[in-house]
């Protein structure tokens, strides 16, 4: 019986998400699953990624990288959950004067409010992950829109503020349908321009690791996105932002970005 009721529950979600596909191929909007990605180049260049991305990019006025005539860094965070280094990156922000965007779960806000009460206290941007964290092209346009709705709702109950307007998705995963449903609620997509793997907690190399993937990575217009939960992040940024600013570099917020924003259009391969 409960086998019975598995597979009928796995042909429903079939049959909803294959009648949601035609449903939108109707409207011509996607739900093909995509994965953000970019091609690295080295010696500060601007790295490059997929002319469909860069479409979908223009298209609903989503961010990637800023001017790359410009030395600007635009420093990011993700924050799915804590794991006792986002005091530690708030000091030193805090310190050096430089502002970031956080994008935060209903996880970290449920298990760490003051965090989320500090950022905003301090003139960080709070941003939204989603609740739970899904694959968000395989949710319903309700679900979808409710995940954002409970991050916004609780940033709002804890910092009485309501300027929660950027997202970026879970695993950076997306489609051309879940960023218009974005941009409906509100919301800018911040994709990145700058990564490297260091959400692994039980694979952290030391804080040069750190230091040398973004040196070797950095670029005039930069979208930086670190992962708090890194212990390697922690150590590595107050001298990471010090060699940084010696070289030129000036840190701006995503607010700045917005308002003198200029997408280059031939950053697609």
């Amino acid at each position: 019986m409960k086998i019975n009721r598995l597979l009928c529950l796995i042909l429903v979600s079939i049959l909803f998400f294959a009648q949601s596909d035609v449903i939108y191929a109707q409207r011509g909007v996607s739900n093909q699953r995509l994965e953000w990605y970019f091609e690295k180049k080295g010696e500060e260049k601007p790295p490059i990624t997929d002319a469909r991305f860069m479409e979908l990019v223009h298209k609903y006025d989503s961010l990637f990288i800023g001017d790359p005539a410009k030395k600007d860094i635009y420093l990011t965070f993700d924050n799915g959950y804590e794991n006792g280094y986002t005091d530690d990156v708030l000091d030193v922000l805090k310190r050096k004067k430089v502002p970031a965007a956080f994008f935060v779960t209903g996880q970290f806000m449920k298990t760490h409010p003051h965090l989320i009460k500090r950022m905003a206290e301090e003139g960080h941007i709070v941003g939204n992950h989603s609740y739970y964290h899904p694959d968000l092209t395989q949710v319903s346009d309700a679900r979808l829109k409710n995940e954002l709705e409970k991050v916004k709702l609780r940033y709002t109950e804890l910092t009485g503020r309501t300027d929660m307007h950027y997202i970026r998705p879970p695993r950076g995963v997306f489609s051309e349908r879940t960023i218009m449903l974005a941009k409906q609620e509100g919301y800018t997509h911040v994709f990145w321009s700058l990564a490297f793997l260091d959400w692994e907690t039980d694979k952290q190399r030391g804080w040069k690791y750190s230091y040398n993937q973004i040196m070797k990575q950095i670029h005039p217009g930069s979208i930086m996105l670190l992962h708090t939960v890194s212990k390697d992040n922690s150590d590595a940024l107050e001298t990471t932002i010090e060699a940084l600013q010696k070289r030129g570099y000036t840190f701006k917020s995503l607010d700045d970005l917005q308002i003198n924003k200029t997408t280059p259009p031939l950053l697609f391969q």
